[in-house]
Formats: C-alpha cells, sequence, structure tokens
C-alpha cells in the first residue's frame, strides 16, 4: 500500500493537458484544490482509455434502470474547461496503472493512478518497493463528462494523420510508409 496518498475529493479542477508541440508532447493529469496542485505524467493511449472508460461507466449508469443519479448525457457547458494546464507543471510521478471506479454512497467517479513500477525482463514480476504514492480523486458525474470531453479533444489535437498511410505526419516532414506499389 502506497505511504503517500494524494486525495483530491471534488477538486476545484482536474484536467489533462499537454506540454510540447505535436509529436512529442508529454501528457499531464492535474488537480487542483484550492492552491494545492499536483500533476502526474502519463501516456496518451492512457488518457484515451480513461475517457473511453468514464464515458462507458456513466453511459452504463445512465442505462440502469431505477438509476437514481443524474448522468448528463453530455457535458454540461458550464463545467467544460479549455484552459491550458496550471503552472507550474511539476510531474510528481509517471502514472503506470490508472483504475477507475464508482462510489454510490457519494455519487462520484473515482480515478487512482499509481506510479510505474520496474519490471524484470525476464519474468514481467514487478522490481522493487512498492509504489510509494498514489492519486486519487473523486468528482461528480457531470465534472467527469466534462473532463471526458475535453480529455478526447487534447488527444485528438496531436499531429495530423497522413492520408495515404494513415501515420501520423510530422510537421518537419514525413516519410509515408506505405510500399512502393501502393503510392
Amino acid at each position: 500500500m502506497p505511504q503517500t496518498v494524494h486525495t483530491f475529493d471534488w477538486p476545484d479542477r482536474l484536467v489533462i493537458g499537454t506540454v510540447g508541440r505535436p509529436g512529442s508532447r508529454t501528457f499531464y493529469l492535474q488537480a487542483r484544490a484550492g492552491t494545492r496542485l499536483l500533476s502526474v505524467a502519463l501516456e496518451k493511449e492512457q488518457s484515451a482509455a480513461l475517457v473511453e472508460k468514464i464515458d462507458e461507466l456513466l453511459d452504463e449508469l445512465m442505462a440502469t434502470e431505477g438509476n437514481r443519479y443524474s448522468v448528463p448525457e453530455e457535458a454540461p457547458p458550464e463545467l467544460v474547461d479549455d484552459a491550458g494546464l496550471d503552472d507550474p507543471v511539476e510531474e510528481q510521478f509517471r502514472v503506470g496503472i490508472m483504475g477507475l471506479g464508482w462510489d454510490p454512497s457519494t455519487a462520484q467517479l473515482v480515478i487512482e493512478a499509481v506510479p510505474a513500477q520496474p519490471v524484470d525482463p525476464e519474468t514481467l514480476e514487478p522490481v522493487g518497493p512498492e509504489p510509494e504514492e498514489a492519486l486519487v480523486v473523486r468528482i461528480p458525474v457531470g465534472a467527469a463528462r466534462a473532463f471526458a470531453e475535453r480529455t478526447r479533444e487534447v488527444v485528438a489535437a496531436g499531429r495530423p494523420l497522413c492520408p495515404r498511410c494513415g501515420e501520423p505526419m510530422d510537421p518537419d516532414g514525413h516519410v509515408c510508409g506505405l510500399p512502393d506499389d501502393l503510392r
């Protein structure tokens, strides 16, 4: 069990944003409550997977017969956050594993993130001590929809895809990955 758990219950702000230019961006999950600010680095794919699971969980709650939770189908406009990351962006840790859950007692989604842990390349078993810290964030359903909407936009704002090969194109040029006979 981590020794330090950074907990944010109903944070003032929870966003995924990036630092750097497309093709070499670093993704951050950032939580702020008052003057307390925490940023953890994560992969683009982790960001995309998290919002996919958030949408699935919220859609499942909406479809549940007798659902007593008021789950919005779309993000409430007043909760959408399009601002950049808060400064300073200082990486607390790099996320290895993320979890998503539902707390019916508070009608909140729970996002958990723990640092990456080194693994033995032969056995793929974790080596070294257990992660010393974790991030736990609890957000209401409307904020979760807004968080997912913003994150989808951040993920999609990367490099444009080549119309021929489908690979991302760098601003400095692109070598198409199609074989010569298909170009």
